[in-house]
């Protein structure tokens, strides 16, 4: 063999890669998760730092509001339809690359975050890891009631990153829900 022989392996980095030092959060409860979009970086970053654009596919967001010097108010719904208000500041923003977060004062949850978009090793997409970490209201009662009613971290980033994914790569998500403008019969009141 030659020393010029051409190899077929690649060194990537799999979507599951995880660096202990990025996603042990401080708090009781995290959540790492990753998604492939057939998109490019840039605009799925630029989508995501418009915060207003979020509640179009997380369902347990109600609105964000944008504050000053680059914090955010959000109005989540909780377990059991309970409202809650998270205060939020960016603690890291690399455009196209990386937005962390974290708590600010006035949150009715403490917590921790960051999102990252990576170009994929193969040049499909965008890799995007969502990482989430928090103390739920009510301490381990509070976190098994949230796992009980489908609230938790794990499974609300692996929902949210698959709605984030259709809606960037077909213009909507989509739903078991029937709109509201379906006829509906009687009987199914």
């Amino acid at each position: 063999m030659s020393e010029h022989t051409r190899s077929t392996d690649a060194e990537v980095v799999s979507t599951a890669y995880l660096d202990d030092e990025l996603v042990e959060g401080e708090h009781a409860a995290s959540s790492v998760r990753a998604v492939l979009i057939n998109r490019p970086r840039q605009e799925l970053y630029a989508f995501w730092r418009d915060f207003g654009n979020l509640p179009r596919f997380m369902e347990n967001v109600k609105a964000v509001e944008t504050l000053e010097s680059g914090r955010s108010q959000w109005t989540v719904v909780g377990p059991a339809g309970a409202d809650f208000d998270l205060v939020s500041e960016i603690i890291e923003d690399v455009s196209g690359e990386r937005i962390a977060w974290r708590s600010d004062e006035g949150s009715d949850v403490d917590h921790e975050g960051w999102i990252e978009f990576r170009d994929n090793a193969f040049g499909r997409g965008t890799e995007v890891r969502l990482f989430i970490s928090y103390d739920p209201p009510a301490g381990a009662v509070g976190k098994l009631v949230a796992k009980v009613m489908q609230r938790e971290p794990r499974i609300q980033a692996r929902r949210e990153l698959r709605r984030f994914k259709q809606l960037m790569e077909t213009g909507e998500v989509s739903t078991s829900k029937a709109p509201d403008a379906a006829p509906r019969a009687s009987r199914h009141f």
